[in-house]
C-alpha cells in the first residue's frame, strides 16, 4: 500500500509540475503578446503608468509561477517543503500587489496590514536564511 501511494504522489507532483510549466510557458507567451501590442500602438514605444503597472504585475506574476514550480521540483526531490522557497514566493507575491497597488482604493489599515505582512514575512525569510548559512557553516566545520 506504501509503494502504490508513493507511486500515486509522485504522479500527481509530476503532472503539477507539467502544468505549472504549461502556464508558465503560456503566460510568458501572453507577456510577450501584451508588451508587443502596447508598444505598438500609438504613441507608438511609449507605455502609459497602466500599461506598465499591468506589465510589471504580469511580469511578477510569472516569476511567482516560476518559483511555485521550483517548491513543486524541491518537494520531488527532497520530500520537504522549503520555507524558504514558500518565503521567496511570498514576498514576490506580495511585491507584486504592492506594485499595482492602487493607494486611493484602500482604507490606510489595509495598508498599514500590507506593511506588517512585508515586515514579517521578510524578518522571517532574514531568519531562515541565517539558520541555513549557519546550519552550512557546521556541516562544513564537522567536514575532516
Amino acid at each position: 500500500m506504501t509503494k502504490w501511494l508513493r507511486t500515486f504522489e509522485h504522479m500527481i507532483i509530476r503532472s503539477l509540475i507539467y502544468m505549472m510549466a504549461l502556464i508558465i510557458l503560456i503566460s510568458t507567451i501572453e507577456l510577450g503578446y501584451l508588451l508587443v501590442k502596447d508598444i505598438i500602438s500609438p504613441p507608438v514605444f511609449f507605455l502609459e503608468i497602466d500599461e506598465l503597472l499591468e506589465l510589471f504585475g504580469f511580469f511578477l506574476l510569472i516569476i511567482i509561477g516560476i518559483e511555485l514550480l521550483e517548491t513543486i521540483k524541491a518537494y520531488l526531490q527532497d520530500k520537504v517543503v522549503h520555507s524558504e522557497i514558500v518565503l521567496e514566493v511570498a514576498l514576490i507575491a506580495i511585491a507584486r500587489k504592492v506594485i499595482i497597488l492602487d493607494l486611493k482604493e484602500y482604507d490606510s489599515v489595509v495598508i498599514l496590514g500590507i506593511a506588517a505582512l512585508i515586515i514579517t514575512i521578510s524578518v522571517s525569510y532574514y531568519i531562515v536564511r541565517r539558520k541555513l548559512r549557519i546550519d552550512m557553516s557546521d556541516s562544513l566545520d564537522q567536514k575532516p
